[in-house]
């Protein structure tokens, strides 16, 4: 009798633990759960890009001012050039109190009398 119930109570919670599994399983399945897990793994992986392309930026910003030193060093540049001064030029001149009429002409503005 012992034996059976022993038996009997391993057999229920083997059910109860494999029925809890698949439950999981199955919400684990679901197409709310599936889009939660590939945003969150699209996101991790971002993330690993970023840092990755920042690392390389930085890599490559600390070999081009080592190269630039290297270069000056052996073309004998020891300061830099003076840079030209910002020119200031207004892109369109407006001579508004110039402003003339033509008048007595005989050119029509109608469009329509060329064609």
């Amino acid at each position: 009798m012992f034996r059976r119930t022993f038996w009997f109570g391993t057999g229920v919670a083997a059910g109860v633990w494999a029925t809890t599994k698949v439950n999981r399983k199955l919400k684990q399945l679901t197409p709310e759960s599936l889009a939660v897990t590939a945003a969150s793994k699209a996101l991790e992986t971002g993330h690993r890009l970023k840092d990755a392309a920042v690392g390389f930026a930085l890599d490559v910003r600390d070999n081009m001012v080592q190269r630039e030193a290297e270069l000056e060093e052996a073309l004998g540049i020891h300061e830099s050039p003076a840079l030209p001064e910002p020119r200031r030029i207004t892109a369109i001149e407006n001579n508004s109190s110039t402003v003339k009429y033509i008048e007595n002409t005989t050119y029509s503005y109608n469009r329509n009398e060329d064609h």
